[in-house]
C-alpha cells in the first residue's frame, strides 16, 4: 500500500485519501485484488477513525468483507480495540459483518462476548443480526460455549434472552463442540452455578431439556 495512504488511514485524513486516489485511480482496485492484507479500511478500524472508515465504506464497501494477514477483518479490529461506535457504523452499513468468520472462525459477535465493556455491543449485534447467533468457530464453538467459557454471565444471559425469539433456540443450545461438550455441559463441569442457573431460567418451557 501506497505509504502516504496508510498515513491517512491512520490519521484520519480524508483529503489525503482522495489525493492518493487522484494519484493512482485505481489504487482501492489494486488492494481489494490481494487475498490477504492490511486495506486502508483495517487500519482506519484499528485506530477508531470513523468518519474515514465510513468514506472507504462509500468507495470500496467490499473491503469491509477482507481478511488481513492475521485473519482479522476491519470490524474484528474495531471491536478489539474497543471502537465499539466504529463497529457499530460498520454493523449499520452492512448487517452481514457481524457473521464474517476470521481466524479460528470467530466471529465479531465471538470477539464482543469476551470484554464486560462490550455488553451493549453485543445487544446491538444481536439487535441487528439475530441469526449470529447461531455462527459457530472451527471447533463447533457457538456463542454460549464463548459466554460460558469466559464466564460472562450477563453475555449469557442477554444470548439466552435472544434465543427465546428464535426458532434455532433447541438446537444452538444443544450444540456440541468438537469435544462433545455443549455451553451446559461446560458450566457444569467448571462447577459455574450461576451460568448454569442462566441456562435452566432462560432456556425453560423454550427450548428442549438437556
Amino acid at each position: 500500500m501506497d505509504e502516504s495512504l496508510r498515513r491517512a488511514a491512520q490519521e484520519g485524513n480524508i483529503v489525503e485519501l482522495y489525493a492518493s486516489i487522484r494519484r493512482n485511480g485505481d489504487v482501492l482496485r489494486h488492494i481489494d485484488e490481494m487475498e490477504f492484507v492490511d486495506t486502508p479500511l483495517h487500519i482506519a478500524a484499528a485506530q477508531g477513525c470513523i468518519d474515514f472508515a465510513m468514506e472507504i465504506m462509500i468507495l470500496k464497501p467490499s473491503l469491509a468483507k477482507k481478511l488481513n494477514q492475521e485473519g482479522f477483518s476491519p470490524i474484528h479490529l474495531a471491536v478489539e480495540n474497543g471502537h465499539k461506535e466504529l463497529a457499530v457504523h460498520l454493523m449499520q452499513n452492512d448487517k452481514s459483518l457481524v457473521r464474517v468468520k476470521g481466524r479460528k472462525g470467530e466471529t465479531p459477535l465471538h470477539y464482543a462476548i469476551t470484554k464486560e465493556q462490550n455488553l451493549d455491543l453485543l445487544a446491538r449485534f444481536l439487535e441487528a443480526c439475530p441469526e449470529c447467533i447461531r455462527d459457530m468457530t472451527t471447533t463447533n464453538r457457538t456463542a454460549l460455549h464463548i459466554a460460558t467459557e469466559s464466564n460472562r454471565l450477563e453475555a449469557l444471559q442477554l444470548l439466552c434472552r435472544m434465543l427465546w425469539k428464535s426458532d434455532d433456540c433447541g438446537d444452538v443450545v444443544n450444540q456440541k463442540d468438537r469435544n462433545g461438550d455443549t455451553a451446559l455441559h461446560m458450566a457444569a463441569r467448571n462447577n459455574q452455578s450461576q451460568e448454569h442457573q442462566a441456562f435452566d431460567i432462560s432456556c425453560e418451557n423454550e427450548c428442549p431439556r438437556l
